[in-house]
């Protein structure tokens, strides 16, 4: 039930419109907040150095705090900021589809997970008796009735 439910479109389109609705909240209320995001969804302009991107792990926490809350903005179901990395504090402009965010997080404390975030659509996993019959050649198994 839960595999299927992390599968729903609609399920996803829910989590999604909560966590706009949770940080246009904290933007109305001038709340700085980290999000941790799926990275692999995540785009930089300009693109980061190898040496920096190489570095960021799969899942990343960006926390919007002075000039990057500050530049950060909602458009187009996005969340995009511009944040400085590295040692030589280099500048891009980050965008963040609302669906990557994994989970919106206050004072240390995440207000908001999205579980969708992290599980790519598939199709939903057969059962052994399913993966065993799919190959033709397994059929001899099967117990024949006389």
């Amino acid at each position: 039930m839960l595999y299927d439910l992390l599968q729903d479109e609609e399920f996803s389109v829910i989590l999604k419109n909560h966590a706009t609705d949770i940080i246009e909240y904290l933007f109305e209320k001038n709340q700085e907040f980290g999000i941790l995001v799926d990275l692999n969804a995540v785009t930089f302009e300009p693109m980061l150095p190898e040496e920096i991107y190489k570095n960021l792990p799969e899942f990343t926490l960006f926390l919007l705090m002075n000039y990057t809350y500050e530049s950060a903005h909602l458009e187009d179901g996005q969340l995009s900021f511009e944040a400085g990395f590295g040692p030589q504090n280099f500048g891009s402009k980050v965008t963040v589809p609302i669906e990557a965010i994994v989970q919106i997080i206050v004072d240390e404390t995440p207000i908001f997970v999205n579980l969708t975030a992290s599980i790519a659509k598939k199709p939903k996993p057969k059962s052994s008796m399913e993966a065993l019959l799919s190959n033709p050649e397994n059929r001899r198994f099967l117990k024949k009735e006389d």
